[in-house]
């Protein structure tokens, strides 16, 4: 019995391109109670393997990982079929300057946000867990990101057409299934059309890149010689 729903488990990822490592599914079927309804165990599966390290938890066939020279910058252009899954580590705003980022997260850290040229005060209510810092205004970008594969390849893309999901308030850990996708000199150009953002998130890198962004935002101006103004 427990190899069938195995099977049937693999079988739903699959078709989602994902591929578990049967260890991680045989220790996820451990901590599930019997007797839970299929359809309910798929939902759960699928939930805790999104908020995996894919690294350690996939077995991803070869078309659905980064060609092992995608970093290879002479090539000036070259398309991946896919489909390819990833994580993102990072994620910049290059549309707007360093130090205006700064300042919307201090609005946000102060419970303000912008309506026009209005500044609106933000009530939280009584019980919001003040652990989860309020989120910046959504930027419209571009955006430059660091993906991972489930092999560990690390590679930088960049979204200039407003993929949906793609913005600096999602989680860091969140996968994305890319088709089609082409390289310019080592750096994935990511399409409206050719991404599909699954959700997910790896809850301590999410938990640092969140408390480290204004710190680092800060330095970065800085370094660059970045005006305040």
């Amino acid at each position: 019995m427990a190899n069938n729903v195995a099977a049937e488990l693999m079988q739903h990822l699959a078709a989602k391109h994902l591929h578990p490592k049967p260890a991680w599914l045989q220790s996820f079927l451990t901590t599930t109670r019997p007797n839970t309804a299929l359809a309910a165990l798929k939902q759960t599966c699928l939930f805790r393997l999104l908020a995996t390290d894919i690294t350690s938890s996939l077995d991803q066939p070869a078309a659905s990982v980064l060609p092992a020279d995608v970093l290879k910058g002479q090539v000036q252009s070259r398309n991946l079929a896919g489909p390819i899954l990833c994580q993102v580590l990072d994620i910049e705003d290059i549309g707007q300057s360093r130090w205006s980022q700064v300042e919307a997260i201090e609005a946000a850290e102060r419970g303000e946000t912008t309506k026009g040229r209005e500044i609106i005060r933000v009530i939280e209510p009584e019980d919001n867990d003040s652990s989860e810092s309020a989120a910046p205004a959504q930027s419209k970008g571009p955006f430059k990101l660091l993906l991972q594969d489930a092999k560990g390849a690390q590679v930088y893309a960049l979204d200039l057409r407003g993929v949906e999901g793609i913005n600096t308030n999602m989680s860091m850990g969140a996968k994305l299934l890319l088709r089609n996708i082409e390289v310019r000199r080592a750096v994935l150009m990511l399409e409206p059309g050719n991404v599909q953002t699954l959700g997910g998130k790896l809850e301590a890198l999410d938990m640092a890149w969140k408390a480290g962004r204004k710190g680092r935002l800060i330095n970065s101006a800085k370094a660059g010689g970045e005006s305040m103004e």
